[in-house]
């Protein structure tokens, strides 16, 4: 019986081997299946776990790259941040930081960009070192929204990136007590702005004599913002309003067909003359146009211009729209701009100590634009701007001459800007009073 009993226990045991063998057999053909399709391609749906979370992690960490912008990168370095000072020049500044065998070829590569000797005074250029202090990545600021980025982490790769603004605009008024300027800064007007509101009127009003008490001032301006910057940018004036004695002295801004920037009255008047007579502030005349006994030469020599004595760096305007004709040295002129304007006009000038930054031939100007600055270079006996006006390639006398109206607009021109102007009125409105 004992016999019998250990017969039937290895039977059994046996018997429940084969079942459970059969049925792992089983279960290892229906999942192989479930791995591989019927067209030997992989069945996403009902594949093995550990592949779908493989595939998944490459999918994620292709987001997190697409997403690692440029911003985020250099936020992972340390930053420093130089102003360019006075003489200063890019060679100069990065034998401050680890650059010995690539320093020249970081200087032609930007070069391909933006040339560096225009690099300017307070200019902001930043370096991005890791934790061993290499520099691995450098922005050097183009204007308050244009950065170009040297990206030296294995090739020197330059991008120029363009920076997230956001504009809007700021309306002011207010009564005149004291002065136009004063009591706009007393309004939180910035100054640059109310330097623009000046130079805008000074075509029509004569700011000793014709502003009084109680004048009401209106204004809107803009304003932009920068990403990841604390301080805000000021453009253009886009409606600028001065009543004295109910004369209304109202101007919009509008960008005429032919590409300038330019304010007119709900007429489609301009406010500007063709051309400045006198281009820049606080000058005195110190040599008329005419025969006159040459300073130095010590001849008696036509003088084709009228020269204003002023300081050395005092700020000289664009006496018309119009395009850079010539820009450079001009032997006796000494440092000299010529501008072509619209019609049969030029101006020139002529001594300059320098130009401003990106005026050069082809540029495009607006009348009381800075162009350049007061100096005595050339043949010149001091600071002072000669300054001549061309008609039909003849110098005439500044002072004498009889100058045309600005700009009238017409036609389509016309309604197009009549359309505009009520749209910058309505904004204006709606800002002072929302």
């Amino acid at each position: 019986m004992t016999i019998s009993l250990n017969k039937i226990s290895f039977f059994f045991i046996i018997f429940f081997g084969f079942i459970l063998f059969f049925n792992s057999l089983s279960n290892l053909d229906y999942n192989k299946k479930s791995v591989v399709n019927n067209t030997g391609k992989r069945d996403f749906d009902k594949q093995d776990p550990n592949i779908i979370t493989s595939e998944s992690n490459k999918s994620q960490t292709k987001t997190l790259l697409n997403e690692n912008s440029i911003d985020n990168q250099l936020k992972e370095l340390k930053k420093i941040v130089i102003s360019v000072k006075k003489g200063q020049t890019f060679s100069k500044i990065l034998d401050n930081f680890k650059f010995s065998e690539n320093k020249f070829e970081i200087i032609n590569a930007i070069n391909k960009e933006f040339n560096l000797k225009n690099l300017g005074v307070n200019q902001k250029i930043a370096f991005f070192n890791d934790e061993n202090n290499i520099t691995k990545k450098i922005t050097l600021e183009l204007d308050y929204k244009t950065i170009l980025l040297i990206d030296l982490s294995t090739n020197i790769k330059i991008t120029k990136k363009e920076l997230n603004t956001l504009s809007s605009t700021e309306s002011k008024e207010y009564l005149i007590t004291n002065s136009l300027y004063a009591d706009g800064i007393a309004n939180y007007i910035p100054n640059e702005i109310l330097m623009k509101l000046i130079q805008l009127f000074s075509f029509d009003l004569d700011f000793q004599r014709d502003i009084k008490k109680n004048t009401i001032v209106s204004i809107s301006y803009e304003i932009t913002t920068v990403e990841n910057k604390n301080n805000y940018y000021f453009g253009d004036i886009e409606y600028a309003r001065i009543e004295i004695n109910n004369n209304n002295l109202e101007y919009f801004k509008f960008l005429t067909d032919d590409g300038f920037i330019d304010y007119f009255n709900r007429e489609g008047k301009n406010v500007k003359k063709s051309i400045l007579k006198t281009p820049l502030d606080g000058a005195k005349i110190s040599s008329n146009f005419g025969m006159r006994k040459h300073p130095i030469s010590g001849f008696n020599k036509m003088h084709k211009g009228i020269d204003f004595a002023a300081p050395i760096g005092t700020p000289i305007y664009a006496g018309g729209n119009g395009i850079i004709e010539f820009v450079g040295n001009n032997g006796g002129y000494g440092k000299y701009i010529r501008i072509r304007h619209n019609n049969d006009y030029k101006t020139a000038y002529a001594h300059l100590s320098s130009f401003k930054k990106g005026i050069s031939k082809g540029v495009r100007v607006n009348q009381g634009e800075i162009i350049g600055y007061v100096g005595s270079t050339g043949r010149s006996t001091g600071p002072h701007l000669h300054y001549e006006i061309i008609y039909q390639n003849e110098q005439i006398n500044p002072l004498k001459l009889k100058l045309p109206s600005g700009k009238v607009l017409k036609g389509t021109e016309l309604k197009k800007f009549e359309k505009n102007y009520k749209i910058i009125l309505a904004n204006h409105l709606n800002n002072l009073f929302e």
